[in-house]
């Protein structure tokens, strides 16, 4: 199968999987026990936390482990409204683990604003300026946009809530492995494994020192009382290895082949549109629409051929409604359900994305002709 879905997962990479193997089985120690079976597992979970820290110009103690990306943007979101008043700031493109507890939040009375954004997907900040002379208790901007690849202009959001005094928290999971981030650059900053060939099950929320968070989950004191629970030892050393193989020096490689992507399926396909910006984008990733083809038949057709790609977050997956994030970026109802992402790994190849261009026009050619003779009776 050729796979261009690695902004949903992506393949667990063999020397993780290795790392993982012992925890498994003789290295099955608690990592809150005093025996050794239980110091060696938190030998490991430490040695995973500071290389996690180095990828992310984080201090150790600043690195809080969670179950996923979903985990920690919720521990970031609750933990700070706990503890500060305002409305909390966020964009109209989010992640759903970002929007759902924030809609919970707003249910409750909290104040909850959704900045505009462009064609782009690119944040307003002048609206940005606006909101923050009201003295929110925090911001949550994704630093890329798992759909259609957008970039933010993090540094710059971030200086402007430090002049304002104010919280930022950033959403990195699609941004991680992809493009240079730096923790130190926000207050808060989720990151999940599996999207870097690590684990699923593992996460990660940086926590500047002296930024107060409440906890979510209530038990023991484990990560720094952050998140009660015996550790996932396994999948956070799968984690911290996958830290030291990132795929960052990939990124004009796969900005090569996405554009490739692109210029044969416009050369082919007419009327065929990106919904996708130029850069600053994803390296690896390219969201399009045909008109008067379905998304999620488009996909389905493709699968049939053995070429996996998605309409959208895989966490929306099976939901009837249009693509918030497309509809957010000024398309129509109709078209924002057609959305086609690709996202690229860094084991795509030429051949790939030319067997990928050779097949969608093949199956969008079909379906189009079977849609004419249906209208033609």
């Amino acid at each position: 199968m050729i796979y261009l879905d690695h902004n949903a997962t992506t393949p667990l990479r063999p020397a993780v999987r290795a790392a993982m193997l012992p925890y498994f089985g003789d290295e099955f120690g608690n990592p809150s026990s005093v025996h050794r079976l239980g110091a060696r597992a938190r030998v490991a979970i430490e040695s995973a936390r500071a290389d996690l820290a180095h990828a992310i110009g984080a201090r150790p103690s600043e690195v809080v482990f969670t179950g996923g990306g979903t985990e920690s943007n919720n521990l970031a979101l609750f933990g700070v409204a706990a503890n500060r008043e305002g409305p909390i700031v966020t964009t109209s493109i989010e992640h759903s683990s970002i929007l759902a507890p924030l809609a919970t939040l707003a249910t409750a009375g909290r104040d909850v604003r959704r900045l505009a954004v462009d064609r782009d997907g690119r944040v307003d900040l002048d609206a940005l300026d606006a909101a923050l002379r009201d003295a929110p208790a925090l911001v949550s901007i994704g630093w890329a946009n798992n759909e259609i690849g957008t970039i933010q202009a993090i540094p710059d959001i971030a200086e402007r809530c430090r002049a304002a005094r104010v919280l930022l928290h950033v959403d990195a999971v699609q941004a991680f492995g992809k493009i240079p981030v730096a923790a130190h650059a926000c207050d808060l900053m989720s990151v999940s494994a599996h999207k870097i060939g690590g684990p699923k099950g593992a996460g990660a929320l940086f926590v500047r020192s002296g930024v107060p968070v409440t906890a979510r989950m209530f038990g023991g004191l484990q990560e720094r009382g952050l998140r009660a629970g015996t550790e996932n030892v396994a999948a956070i050393v799968g984690f911290g290895v996958a830290c030291n193989d990132l795929a960052i020096d990939q990124a004009d490689q796969k900005r090569t082949l996405r554009e490739r992507l692109w210029s044969g399926l416009l050369a082919r396909i007419d009327g065929i549109e990106r919904n996708s910006p130029l850069d600053p984008c994803l390296p690896n990733t390219l969201n399009v629409r045909v008109p008067d083809v379905r998304g999620e038949a488009l996909v389905a057709a493709l699968d049939l051929e053995d070429i996996a790609a998605s309409t959208g977050s895989a966490c929306a997956a099976g939901a009837a409604e249009p693509s918030h994030v497309l509809r957010a970026i000024g398309l129509i109802e109709d078209d924002a359900r057609d959305g086609v992402r690709f996202s690229l790994g860094r084991d795509t190849s030429t051949a790939d994305v030319d067997r990928v261009i050779q097949v969608v026009d093949e199956v969008v050619a079909h379906m189009r002709r079977v849609r004419r003779q249906v209208a033609h009776g």
